[in-house]
């Protein structure tokens, strides 16, 4: 049997940043190329959920709490393969492209 470690939360914890992320860039992509697709409001519902999720855990990912219990020393920074001072920067910089992915949306769609 396949016993959790902190590198199983890293792995999995990575791999959701990259798809939210993702997410977070073609909203942007979207709203400033006037392409708004299907795939747009998925991503939107996708980032709206992630913030719910983490409203809920009183603002810290659940996962980081997985990896403390599993030893991490501060699970905000060793549950993510990312250097330190992004992984410290990573609510402004997405939240902020999101925001503007989304204005622009919201301009695009009120100009139609």
């Amino acid at each position: 049997m396949l016993r959790l470690t902190v590198l199983h939360v890293k792995l999995v914890h990575t791999l959701i940043f990259v798809a939210l992320s993702a997410c977070v860039l073609y909203i942007l992509v979207s709203g400033v190329f006037d392409r708004i697709t299907p795939g747009t409001w998925v991503a939107i519902v996708a980032i709206v959920i992630e913030g719910v999720v983490l409203a809920l855990s009183g603002g810290r990912c659940p996962l980081t709490a997985v990896a403390e219990r599993l030893g991490a020393q501060d699970g905000s920074v060793s549950d993510i393969f990312l250097p330190r001072w992004f992984a410290d920067r990573i609510f402004p910089i997405c939240g902020t492209l999101y925001l503007i992915g989304c204005v622009f949306v919201a301009f695009r769609l009120v100009g139609k």
